[in-house]
């Protein structure tokens, strides 16, 4: 006979409880930029919407990023590091294989034994990590979980690049997930297009700078080799963003139960000022409808730029406790992920 498994108890619903963000000290201007590459800063902004972002510093590492960012998201969230059951971070600029850098994340804000675990979805990284913490609290294995969306891609930038020099900054945005007694986060809307991998991707894959590989590697105009970074086609993936990435917010609305009208935010991933502004055609948002627009002064911040962008919203009044938000993120993968969520 089959022996049989007890269902598991968790809450029945989840929601996040806190958020919190963490900009690095140094503020990186287009003219900065403008040092290394052949471009305008009217050039810039007009292209992306960016005027500005941070880079961090040698202090400012994605652990130490994070714990700051936690630290906010665990006191806005009202409870202690100690009832952390699970801290899941999304990251691509962690560059230890293993182990995780949630592991350390997890000592040192003082969590007591979490699962901790990295996952690398780029873009949508954050979305993928609500919707893994919200199973976690739902099923029972975790009351709280931590989940982190740090980045540091100025150490991936190509700063020769002219399609890519301006788009990437730094940072870390944090939320708390936990039980709630109603739905507070919806059904996730989730996907990739495996077909379209080398749309986004690093030029030079780690295992080239081994012994007997150096002399494939690309070089700079004085013979030096060059640090990998991240690559795009980026007419491509503006169209892609466009056409779909609207498709998919659009089904994580239906999924939820409620239409655009009955939206009070709208936070996409943090990629091109012009993706937003066609998103929210196609999506025909009311006038009501308070729209993030981070990018401007933080640039694509990858798997941090929602939380960071929902902090500032609501640091700033633009978004207030208890409005009703669709989060999107989307990127290398090509992956996807969209949800409403109950801001904090």
């Amino acid at each position: 006979m089959t022996a049989k498994i007890k269902p598991a108890k968790g809450s029945p619903y989840a929601r996040i409880m806190g958020v919190g963000g963490y900009r690095p000290t140094r503020v990186v201007t287009n003219e900065v930029i403008l040092e290394h590459i052949d471009s305008s800063d009217e050039w810039i902004r007009s292209r992306s919407g960016i005027a500005s972002r941070h880079w961090a510093g040698p202090d400012e590492t994605v652990s130490e990023m994070s714990v700051i960012a936690a630290g906010k998201a665990i006191a806005d969230a009202g409870i202690s590091a100690e009832d952390i059951g699970g801290v899941i971070v999304a990251t691509v600029s962690h560059f230890k294989q293993t182990p995780a850098v949630a592991t350390e994340i997890a000592h040192r804000i003082g969590a007591v034994k979490p699962a901790a675990f990295d996952i690398s979805a780029g873009c949508a990284g954050f979305t993928y990590a609500v919707t893994l913490a919200k199973g976690m609290v739902t099923e029972g294995s975790a009351k709280h979980v931590l989940v982190i969306g740090v980045e540091r891609l100025s150490d991936l930038t190509d700063k020769s690049d002219r399609a890519t020099a301006f788009l990437f900054g730094d940072g870390a945005g944090a939320v708390v997930i936990g039980p709630a007694d109603e739905p507070e986060i919806g059904p996730t809307v989730w996907g990739s297009e495996g077909d379209k991998s080398n749309t986004i991707t690093q030029t030079v894959a780690w295992d080239r700078f081994r012994v007997g590989d150096v002399a494939q590697l690309p070089v700079d105009a004085d013979g030096q080799v060059k640090f990998p970074a991240i690559t795009q086609e980026g007419q491509t993936v503006f169209r892609w963003a466009v056409f779909e990435m609207a498709k998919v917010a659009q089904e994580a609305l239906d999924a939820a139960g409620i239409t655009a009208d009955d939206l009070d935010v709208f936070i996409p991933h943090q990629a091109n000022m012009r993706i937003i502004d066609s998103m929210i055609k196609a999506l025909k948002l009311p006038e009501h409808v308070a729209v993030a627009r981070d990018i401007e002064t933080t640039g694509n911040t990858s798997a941090a730029s929602i939380p960071l962008a929902m902090e500032r919203l609501l640091a700033t009044g633009q978004a207030k406790s208890g409005d009703t938000a669709l989060i999107i993120g989307f990127g290398a993968g090509l992956v996807y992920a969209a949800t409403v969520v109950t801001l904090p």
